[in-house]
């Protein structure tokens, strides 16, 4: 074997070690993301039952319904709802017409299991999405209401 023929043995080696080591990387960093959807996203888009979400929005008035740990309630940017059911506690700051962030998943019944319910206490952390549907549609408090 000439002296070429090793180094080109070499940087090939090398190539392929890079490469896999990317691929394991890129492998790692998919399994960790949690994409986050608007109401509306989640009723236009086909999503794949079981994948791991957010989705953002405002809680639906009139829907938060407990049963002891296990509440169930409908998130919405105006324009779509999306049903969710928790199992848990939930945040103090949680309640009808209030911004949250839930994370879970879709299942086969068509309701959003989540196994997280953040609640935000303002428009101000709202969503992009959520905040230019609400815009839209006229019910957006930019926080300059006279006390």
């Amino acid at each position: 074997m000439t002296r070429k023929q090793r180094r080109l043995y070499f940087v090939l080696l090398g190539m392929v070690t890079l490469g896999a080591a990317v691929a394991l990387v890129l492998t790692a960093i998919s399994d960790s993301l949690v994409y986050f959807y608007s109401p509306t996203d989640i009723v236009s888009q086909r999503i794949p039952e079981g994948r791991r979400m957010r989705i953002g929005g405002l809680v639906e008035e009139g829907s938060v319904k407990k049963d002891g740990k296990a509440v169930t309630f409908k998130i919405t940017d105006i324009t779509n709802a999306v049903p969710v059911a928790y199992a848990g506690i939930l945040p103090d700051l949680f309640r009808e017409g209030q911004g949250v962030v839930v994370e879970g998943r879709i299942e086969k019944d068509g309701l959003f299991h989540a196994s997280e319910v953040l609640a935000k206490h303002d428009e101000n952390y709202m969503p992009k999405e959520v905040a230019e549907a609400l815009k839209k549609s006229g019910q957006w408090n930019d926080g300059k209401q006279a006390k």
